[in-house]
């Protein structure tokens, strides 16, 4: 019998290569910071601004990227999508002071902002509902195993091409993903060359008639919940993204190969924790039958975990149980992952696109606030443990603000007999 992947497969797989791509695309600057700085001058204040620009224009096209992703689909979104963020990326090796940096950096945001919720609706209708989970989980599993590559992959090509070099090569990898997106990938599976009749019985139905429009404020009401959860996750998220090189590099003066394999190392227990909480949200889902169980049983865990492993380093600042309970944090923060972006396609199946997109600008402004924060805290006292320490708290929120959230209460439209037919959203 001759062995085929599968269409569906190979989807999930560029989507997987897209979230390592683009996290490589967006961390890369956090192990490069050392020899920026230097060469520009820099301080840890400015650094901040530098590491926040990104999340400027990533925070306002989560939900305008979102609706793009949902009004022209994934194939041409995701495609100038990835021209954009690829160019930005090979601009930043050209930069020449502060104010060209901040705008290569916003540029890369601006191509990276639609990203993730267009993924989320290209897996919509790519992905059996009860795989879900174990999409995101693996997707996002891509994503932490860029942020583990990153640091090392840097290190290594600022040896041999300098820290520019390495965002000119970067940047020509981001262009080869867009072009194979878009020659492989179809909104409609049925019009995929690929697809077989049995895969396309495995998938959800597509909604028939035209698109509704979009109903916002309805949407808004049950998707901030989750936006607010999102939040209290995507402080450490970015925390950990940005500064972690610099902390072991500062902290402990480590050179810039030492650092970048301690936070390699860190980042790896992410790739961990993000499979691994894709794939108890849907065993649990399967056992249970429970949808908002699945999830918060997952998501509540996972937040718990994060605070409980950080808390030693009040305590303890060897560079060995430091790492290994930065290690642990992130593999609990990281469960949280797969069932999280998972909600905004039980919640809005017909908005997923949109939903997640609202659900990520949590994340968005907490890479903002936080990396400014992060900042402006070391350079006024030199403490490199408080903005991880500050953390702590943003965790507790992330924790009790998921019991807000509703998963098992689908968000549906009907047609209320009003002049004019009247689209009107009901929860």
């Amino acid at each position: 019998m001759k062995f085929r992947f599968k269409a569906t497969h190979i989807v999930l797989a560029m989507l997987c290569a897209m979230y390592f791509i683009t996290y490589v695309d967006r961390v890369n600057i956090g192990t490069a910071a050392s020899e920026i700085q230097k060469e520009l001058d820099l301080t840890n204040t400015q650094l901040g601004l530098i590491f926040s620009a990104f999340a400027y224009p990533y925070l306002l096209f989560q939900i305008i990227g979102g609706w793009v992703g949902d009004h022209f689909g994934p194939r041409k979104t995701l495609f100038w999508c990835g021209m954009i963020w690829a160019a930005a990326t090979i601009m930043t090796g050209f930069v020449a002071g502060i104010v060209s940096l901040f705008v290569a950096r916003v540029a890369l945001g601006f191509g990276e902002g639609a990203t993730f919720p267009t993924a989320t609706r290209a897996m919509q209708y790519w992905t059996p509902s009860d795989k879900r989970g174990f999409a995101q989980g693996l997707t996002h599993a891509f994503a932490r195993l860029g942020n583990a590559a990153t640091p090392p992959l840097i290190a290594l090509l600022i040896t041999w091409v300098t820290w520019r070099g390495s965002f000119v090569a970067l940047g020509f990898v981001s262009l080869v993903w867009g072009i194979a997106w878009a020659w492989y990938f179809r909104n409609e599976p049925r019009e995929h060359a690929g697809m077989t009749e049995a895969e396309l019985a495995s998938l959800p139905p597509r909604p028939t008639g035209p698109r509704p429009p979009v109903p916002w404020s309805p949407l808004l009401r049950r998707m901030w919940p989750v936006t607010l959860t999102y939040f209290g996750y995507g402080w450490s998220l970015w925390l950990y993204l940005n500064w972690l090189p610099l902390f072991f590099k500062n902290n402990f003066g480590l050179n810039i190969k030492n650092s970048a394999l301690f936070a390699s190392g860190v980042f790896f227990a992410g790739v961990v924790g993000d499979s691994m909480g894709g794939i108890l949200s849907d065993h649990i889902l399967k056992r249970t039958g429970s949808i908002r169980f699945a999830r918060l049983s997952v998501i509540v865990a996972g937040f718990a975990g994060a605070l409980a492993s950080l808390l030693p380093i009040l305590f303890i600042h060897g560079i060995t149980v430091v790492a290994l309970c930065l290690s642990a944090g992130f593999f609990f923060a990281e469960l949280v992952i797969g069932p999280i972006w998972s909600i905004p396609m039980d919640i809005a199946p017909k908005y997923s696109g949109t939903a997640s997109g609202i659900m990520n600008t949590g994340s968005a402004l907490a890479a903002i606030v936080s990396q400014l924060v992060a900042g402006f805290v070391i350079d006024a006292t030199g403490n490199w443990y408080l903005p991880f320490l500050m953390s702590m708290g943003l965790l507790t929120l992330g924790g009790f603000s998921a019991f807000m959230m509703h998963p098992e209460q689908p968000f549906d439209e009907i047609v209320v007999g009003v002049p004019g037919g009247k689209t009107v959203a009901a929860e």
